[in-house]
């Protein structure tokens, strides 16, 4: 691992983050404002966020690049042995929350994390991670299969065993114990990859953050104009309750943001602008918001 290794993730990265705004904006009309900000402990990051678009009801893109003295149990409990060590992480996460309930939400992350050498004179140690993952609220089977097709075809080049590996642990990942539901229809997580070598995983998650646009944008820009009342305005409230509980309760990222002193509001600007709890809620039979349920959450093979 060189400087320049580090250099050419973070400048792909910082790329990355200017090309799906530019894609974003392009549907919505509106412009995402631009937040740089330091940390008092190292690096820092860009915060591009809008609220209140046209189309998008709240979006956040962000990149940042931070160092810390000695990595939290949140993010060394998968590896025991990194425990106090110093670390590096950097990476561009984002999550779109669409004002139109028939236009799903999606995630998006890509990290790249080096653990320093601990006193005990262990070897840097480094891995990429990162995948994306759609959650609709009135799905179409079309738009649903379109990103999965894009997930399979980011890794299709590094061959067939990324994809079944990365899309099941997606399904794993994004769930919530306590509802015994899935947060939305998956689509592909990895954590912990470094096996291949620097060159391919580093291309293989370039090959997700690229795979972004094509996957999302064009269903934004098919569903964000659909009819829509109340009734479909109750549901996405009561479906991004959901969201904000999977967030705060088991999100990795998240945990480990704040537990390592990060900045609260870039962390937190992945939330829906509003949500909604009611209680002992359950949908009518047959009904639209049945299907989401019986239809899509559950997991399966889209392509």
């Amino acid at each position: 691992m060189t400087a320049a290794d580090l250099a050419r993730v973070r400048d792909w990265m910082t790329g990355l983050q200017s090309r799906i705004v530019a894609a974003l904006e392009a549907v919505d009309g509106g412009r995402f404002g631009t937040d740089s900000w330091l940390r008092e402990a190292g690096f820092g990051g860009v915060s591009r966020v809008l609220e209140g678009g046209a189309a998008i009801e709240r979006g956040a893109v962000l990149f940042s690049d931070v160092a810390v003295a000695q990595m939290p149990p949140s993010a060394s409990a998968r590896r025991p042995e990194l425990a106090g060590r110093s670390a590096r992480a950097m990476g561009v996460s984002l999550v779109i929350h669409p004002r139109n309930p028939y236009a799903p939400t999606v995630h998006l992350n890509v990290r790249f994390f080096l653990a320093g050498p601990s006193n005990l004179g262990n070897d840097d140690c480094w891995w990429f991670g990162g995948g994306m993952d759609l959650t609709p609220v009135y799905p179409f089977e079309e738009d649903v299969i379109a990103f999965h097709r894009h997930c399979k075809q980011a890794h299709e080049p590094f061959g067939d065993q990324w994809h079944p590996r990365f899309k099941r642990w997606c399904d794993e990942y994004f769930f919530l114990p306590h509802r015994n539901e899935a947060r939305g229809v998956g689509g592909l997580f990895f954590d912990d990859l470094g096996e291949p070598g620097f060159e391919t995983s580093f291309a293989m998650t370039q090959a997700v953050g690229e795979a972004f646009v094509p996957a999302y944008v064009p269903i934004l820009a098919r569903r964000k104009d659909h009819h829509w009342g109340e009734r479909e305005r109750a549901f996405q409230l009561l479906r991004r309750g959901r969201y904000v509980e999977f967030n705060l309760l088991y999100d990795r990222g998240t945990v480990f943001g704040l537990k390592s002193g990060g900045r609260a509001e870039s962390i937190l600007c992945s939330m829906p602008a509003e949500a909604h709890w009611r209680y002992d809620w359950h949908p009518e039979p047959g009904s639209p918001e049945a299907r989401l349920y019986s239809d899509f959450l559950p997991a399966r093979d889209w392509v």
